[in-house]
């Protein structure tokens, strides 16, 4: 059954926008040994047995080609006094490492210091899904780093989780 869309596109981020997603940056060692680095607000864990878990890089990145060939990565999830952090990864072109404090995961890929936790993968499969990409990390190691509040993105901009009382 083929159904046609009844909204544009800008309805559909504004729709979306309401829904509130956690702050990553997912990093790797490039084939040139240089670290590399992009920010993602769609990950989620997708299975215990396999360990798997997944984010969606959009078909145009420039970051994702190189985090494919390393072939393994990790996912830094930002805490939410990182949101400079945010915005260096997801500025293109610019060296992402610059200044930026980490250290290599037995994997390989950077562990950027201050972030709330870390999950260390090994590429498992990627599907394509219209703009983007469906990939698939198989987790070999993951820790608590510093336990605290994530960054969130909602609505346009970025905040930071309050229990309710």
């Amino acid at each position: 059954m083929n159904m046609t869309a009844t909204f544009d596109s800008s309805t559909f981020r504004r729709v979306l926008g309401h829904y509130p997603t956690g702050v990553c940056v997912v990093t790797a060692a490039g084939t040139d040994a240089l670290p590399t680095g992009m920010v993602v607000g769609s990950f989620t864990s997708v299975s215990l047995d396999p360990p798997l878990v997944a984010f969606f890089p959009a078909k145009t990145s420039h970051s994702w080609p190189l985090i494919e060939q390393a072939g393994k990565f990790c996912v830094n999830i930002l805490a939410s006094d990182q949101q400079p952090l945010c915005k260096q990864f997801a500025t293109s072109g610019a060296d992402k490492f610059s200044g930026v404090s980490h250290r290599v995961s037995t994997n390989g890929s950077p562990i950027l210091d201050g972030v709330v936790a870390w999950i260390d993968c090994q590429l498992d499969a990627v599907h394509e899904a219209g703009d983007h990409f469906i990939v698939l990390g198989r987790v070999v190691a993951l820790e608590v780093e510093t336990p605290g509040k994530p960054l969130l993105f909602f609505q346009g901009g970025y905040g930071e989780f309050a229990h309710l009382s």
